[in-house]
This record gives C-alpha cells, sequence and structure tokens, in this order.
C-alpha cells in the first residue's frame, strides 16, 4: 500500500519530515562539475523537497554519511580523550537499489568483519533509515542487473518514483503513514517501486581467478593508462579504506585530534610501511588488487559480490579506463586459461 503525491504534496511531505528527520539526499549542483557549465549530483543535507535530484544519477554515493572524507573522531589532551559530538538527530538516506545494496558491504566490513565493531561507524549507521528512489530506466554504464542489486525487496522505509508531476509511494514502514495522512491531494494506492530489468552494460564474472590470470601482464596495461589520481575509489560505494591522521594543537603534541581520513588502494602512498617500504608499487598492480577485491577476494570471504554495479567509476575516470572493460577481459583471460 502507497500514495500518490502531486508535487505540491511532496514538498509538503518532505516539510513535515523534517520537524523529525535529517534528509540526506542527492542535489545538483549548478557549474560543479568537471568544467564550468558541467553540473554535479552529489549529496547533502535538504531543507526542502524542492532541492532532491530524483531524474539523475548522483556522481558520488550516499556513504559519505557514514564514512566521510574526514571525521574527527576523537580530541584528546594530557588529562583525557573525548569522543567528538554527533547529531543524534535521525537521518533519512534518499537513496537507489545499488546504493541500498551496498550498506550491506559497509556493514560486512566495519560492524561484521573482526572481534569488534567500529564505534564510529556504528553510532552513524544506527541513525539512518533509508528511502528508495525508484529507478525508471538503466543509466549510462550501470551494470547493477549483473550484480544482483538492481532490485531492493526490503532496507527501505518508503519509496519515490516520478512520473511526470506526479510521485508515487510505496510506504513499507507503517509508522511512516502519520507523514502522508492528510496531505493535500494524496490518493492511497498499490504502489510498486520501479527497477531496472535490463542494463546496456554487462557482464560476467568468472568464479575462480587463475594464478596465471592474477600474474599476467595484461596488468601492465594500466601502469601507464591510470594515473593515480584514486576518483574511482572515492566515488565508489563499497570502498571502505581509510588513514588515520593527528592534528596537533601545541607544539608538545599534547593536545590535538584524531581523524579518520578517506583513503584509496590506487593513490600512492597507501601501501608505504615502515622502514621505506611500498608494495604495489605500480599503478597495474594496484589496478589488479582493487579490480581482483571486487569481484573475487570479497566473494571467497563473504559469500557474495562486493561491487554493485553503479558505474560511477567509469563516468568519473579521467582516464576512460572502464572497470567493466578489465572485468570482461579478466574473465576472457580465464576462460583462457581453462583451455
Amino acid at each position: 500500500m502507497g500514495y500518490i503525491l502531486k508535487e505540491e504534496a511532496f514538498s509538503e511531505l518532505i516539510g513535515r519530515l523534517l520537524d523529525s528527520y535529517r534528509i540526506f539526499a542527492p542535489v545538483r549542483k549548478k557549474g560543479a562539475g568537471r568544467f564550468p557549465d558541467v553540473d554535479a549530483v552529489i549529496y547533502d543535507f535538504v531543507k526542502s523537497g524542492d532541492e532532491i535530484e530524483l531524474s539523475a544519477k548522483s556522481d558520488y554515493a550516499p556513504k559519505e554519511f557514514l564514512t566521510p572524507l574526514s571525521e574527527t573522531l576523537f580530541y584528546f589532551t594530557e588529562e583525557e580523550v573525548k569522543e567528538a559530538d554527533l547529531d543524534t538527530k535521525p537521518v533519512l538516506v534518499f537513496a537507489r537499489s545499488c546504493d541500498i545494496h551496498s550498506l550491506k558491504r559497509l556493514d560486512q566490513i566495519y560492524l561484521n568483519n573482526g572481534r569488534e565493531k567500529d564505534p564510529f561507524y556504528q553510532r552513524r549507521r544506527d541513525l539512518i533509515s533509508c528511502v528508495l528512489i525508484g529507478c525508471s530506466h538503466s543509466y549510462d554504464n550501470c551494470f547493477c542487473v549483473s550484480m544482483d542489486s538492481n532490485r531492493c525487496e526490503d532496507g527501505y522505509v518508503f519509496s519515490v518514483d516520478a512520473y511526470g508531476d506526479e510521485i508515487r509511494s510505496d510506504v513499507r514502514d507503517r509508522s511512516f503513514d502519520e507523514f502522508f495522512k492528510g496531505l493535500n491531494g494524496a490518493v492511497k494506492a498499490d504502489v510498486m517501486p520501479r527497477f531496472v530489468t535490463e542494463n546496456e552494460v554487462k557482464v560476467d564474472i568468472p568464479d575462480k581467478i587463475p594464478m596465471s590470470v592474477i600474474k599476467s601482464d595484461f596488468w601492465d596495461e594500466y601502469t601507464t593508462r591510470c594515473i593515480g589520481c584514486g576518483r574511482c575509489n572515492f566515488v565508489c560505494p563499497t570502498c571502505t579504506c581509510f588513514s588515520m591522521q593527528d592534528a596537533y594543537y601545541t607544539d608538545n603534541g599534547r593536545a590535538g585530534e584524531r581523524r579518520r581520513v578517506a583513503a584509496s588502494c590506487m593513490v600512492d602512498g597507501y601501501t608505504d610501511v615502515a622502514g621505506g617500504g611500498s608494495y604495489r608499487k605500480k599503478n597495474g598492480e594496484r589496478m589488479r588488487f582493487k579490480v581482483l577485491h571486487k569481484i573475487s577476494d570479497f566473494k571467497k570471504r563473504f559469500g557474495y559480490q562486493m561491487c554493485v554495479g553503479c558505474g560511477r567509476c567509469d563516468d568519473v575516470c579521467p582516464e576512460y579506463i572502464s572497470f567493466t572493460n578489465i572485468i570482461k577481459k579478466t574473465g576472457e583471460a580465464c576462460r583462457e586459461a581453462e583451455s
């Protein structure tokens, strides 16, 4: 059961929700893209329904609330350590099916990847509920159908689908009915979210990666093509790597703050270790590590693929390196190795 709303009623709905929630949603930023005349769709907190971008795929993932690019974890002095304050007002995250699926991957790493749960991630995770943005069509470079992330059966409180000047919402959490009731022109109806059933881009991920493919020289292509900017990692909804940085307020280093800062396996310096050592110095080696982690290593450990097929890595690469083409090349190399 759900509701059909006119645009005015949708704006009223968002206004009601803002009384109880913060809303983190895709927003179109004019001229914020690669070039002055190119827009960017990024995630931000909104103050009205008019700000929410429902028609375009976001350039960045909603994980930026859960894993900010830079987050102060705690402050310290000689006498005490104080955990950084966090706004505890609940958050509604507007996200597409693939991005809701990505939360399972983030939870796996931060909450179920060892004996202890990450408390800084957990306190943010406990605040959020998802609102599903329906997909009326497949976007450029998407391959979510191949990754089984095109449909979202649960994990959201209600959905939003734009049909001309109407918004259709499937309400899964009945406690949200109170926000819909009494909206001007709202009509109860049987509503189903729209999902993509076919992508133009398709991949077939090999079940096993032979050692001959891991050691293959086809990875060397990316030593020269890739510039190591790390954009593919920073826009990826499932990348979780970070580094720790201490910022000192005093010369003696006895007062300051510790920050968790997003990091990238593709960026120079990520594998530097004490004593001047460095692993995976070549960009081709880094590309191999990233790709095989996404389509093989993660699944070996947890039983499902890490990648959700959003295609943002292909969208953002300044060197036009296609992740899906690398998957296809890997599959071809595996078939040749088996023959």
